[in-house]
């Protein structure tokens, strides 16, 4: 399987009282990797501006695993679990896997694209259906309503 990776370096700054990852920060590492993606593969900032579109999340979902620290190397995998017929809804997964490929976290977030002029729901343009087939899938991918 094809793999899409964004490696992470943790800053002072991410690190809570306890000298951890604060718990935010593993939602973050998730949203640079799917930016990252998403960019790389054409769907940019003024592409959504042009088309008047813009990702939104419902649900966010973190199982927290092993503790990131000061000094790990943070390694965020990207893979597409559902998608809508008409690439309107989907669900990503992220692992975050710390130094020699532990596993710390896993994410789920469940989005979908919203019109920005209408605020609703709707499909993309073709242009976004394109990079959307190229984001590696899980073993469990499903295309659903």
């Amino acid at each position: 399987m094809q793999q899409y990776i964004t490696q992470i370096d943790v800053r002072w700054a991410d690190l809570d009282p306890n000298f951890h990852v604060l718990h935010s920060k593993y939602y973050d590492f998730g949203a640079t990797c799917r930016m990252n993606f998403l960019t790389e593969h054409g769907i940019t900032v003024p592409q959504m501006l042009q088309h008047h579109i813009g990702p939104i999340i419902f649900r966010e979902e973190c199982i927290f695993k092993r503790e990131i620290r000061f000094g790990d190397k943070i390694t965020v995998t990207l893979c597409l679990d559902k998608l809508s017929a008409d690439y309107r809804k989907w669900t990503m997964v992220h692992e975050l896997l710390i130094n020699e490929g532990e596993l710390a976290a896993l994410i789920t977030v469940d989005g979908a694209w919203m019109d920005t002029k209408l605020r609703k729901v709707a499909p993309p343009p073709p242009i976004f259906a394109t990079a959307f087939e190229a984001i590696p899938k899980t073993a469990a991918f499903k295309i659903g309503s």
